[in-house]
């Protein structure tokens, strides 16, 4: 058990992943505060997930996948804790938004209000950054250095 946090913690202390994960919680933090909390013009964990379940159809345990990534992962990414977990559950998020809601609208973001919904390139800037911080880890001031530290 010792040899797999130390696996998943390792990081170097490089800025790089630092500045990435941080941006990406700043990001997702909102997202998931408005589908726990109802902040942000949110509506709070129980529409949220009689709209996955109800609307959308997905098995209660399902849905409550995105609404955790979203909340508690970004949370995760702030403080660098189990960085590459919290970073792999956000680009599968992402990936299924895009397959799920997305793709259907193309690749472009609805900046004029003239298509039926959002394309899909924010999704692939957010796993794109999500996917490097699978590779390298929390980075600079992340609880996964101390944890790699401690289980070496």
């Amino acid at each position: 058990m010792k040899k797999l946090i130390h696996l998943l913690t390792q990081t170097p202390a490089l800025p790089g992943p630092l500045i990435t994960r941080i941006f990406l919680a700043i990001v997702f933090f909102p997202h998931g505060a408005q589908k726990v909390l109802g902040w942000f013009g949110g509506y709070g964990f129980t529409a949220t997930m009689a709209m996955f379940t109800g609307k959308m159809g997905l098995p209660y345990a399902i849905a409550l996948l995105p609404v955790a990534t979203e909340f508690l992962g970004s949370i995760a990414l702030f403080f660098g804790f189990f960085t590459r977990i919290a970073a792999l559950a956000t680009a599968v998020n992402m990936l299924v938004a895009i397959l799920l809601v997305h793709i259907s609208n193309g690749f472009f973001m609805n900046w004029s209000g003239k298509q039926a919904g959002e394309g899909f390139e924010y999704h692939l800037l957010a796993i794109g950054m999500a996917l490097a911080l699978v590779a390298a880890g929390g980075g600079k001031f992340s609880v996964d250095r101390t944890l790699a530290d401690k289980t070496a």
